[in-house]
């Protein structure tokens, strides 16, 4: 009988195998295990189309400069689970690749809530404690994230996870309703 966290660990694992097991547009796989063989690394793959950049990126958000979405499908993103997850100070780490094992580009999502530019380029902002539930509904989340059904740009908590981003959302994408297209 499993205990503490690789009891977690295993209703995790099966949480989202339950979960994703009908969708074709949202797959994973387990990508490192602990010494008991439960996941502790996930690569989530989106096969959603949302928007991985913009026209004109090096002119944004200028004045008269119309930064237009380039949309994209294919976006992978990692789950790493710390050592002390669940535990509040150890949440998941979510992070998109903007390259393959190759080094090959891959896309890489244009969103106020994961940023974009910088070193941290990939890195999700989903884990609120008031709002975390389980993997699974951190992977939703992300699909509502690419879809642009969720997000957050205003600049006041919880803020933007990129400022770029962010202004080009209110400055440009809801104004020219950029952001509301079909998946």
């Amino acid at each position: 009988m499993l205990k503490g966290r690789n009891r977690r660990l295993w209703h995790e694992w099966h949480l989202l195998e339950e979960g994703l097991s009908n969708r074709r547009n949202i797959t994973f796989k387990v990508t490192r295990r602990n010494a008991e063989g439960l996941p502790t690394g996930y690569l989530v793959y989106y096969d959603l189309r949302s928007i991985c950049g913009v026209t004109h990126e090096e002119e944004l958000n200028e004045p008269g400069v119309e930064n237009h979405p380039i949309f994209a499908r294919g976006f992978q993103m990692t789950i790493d689970l710390p050592n002390g997850y669940p535990c509040v100070d150890a949440p998941p780490s979510l992070h998109f690749q903007t390259t393959d094992p190759q080094g090959k580009a891959i896309p890489h999502p244009w969103h106020p809530n994961i940023r974009y530019f910088g070193d941290f380029a990939g890195r999700v902002c989903i884990n609120m404690a008031d709002t975390y539930t389980d993997l699974l509904w951190g992977v939703d989340r992300v699909a509502s994230y690419l879809r642009y059904d969720t997000y957050h740009a205003l600049m006041e908590p919880p803020f933007p996870e990129d400022l770029k981003v962010a202004a080009w959302v209110i400055r440009q994408g809801e104004p020219k309703s950029w952001i509301i297209f079909e998946q």
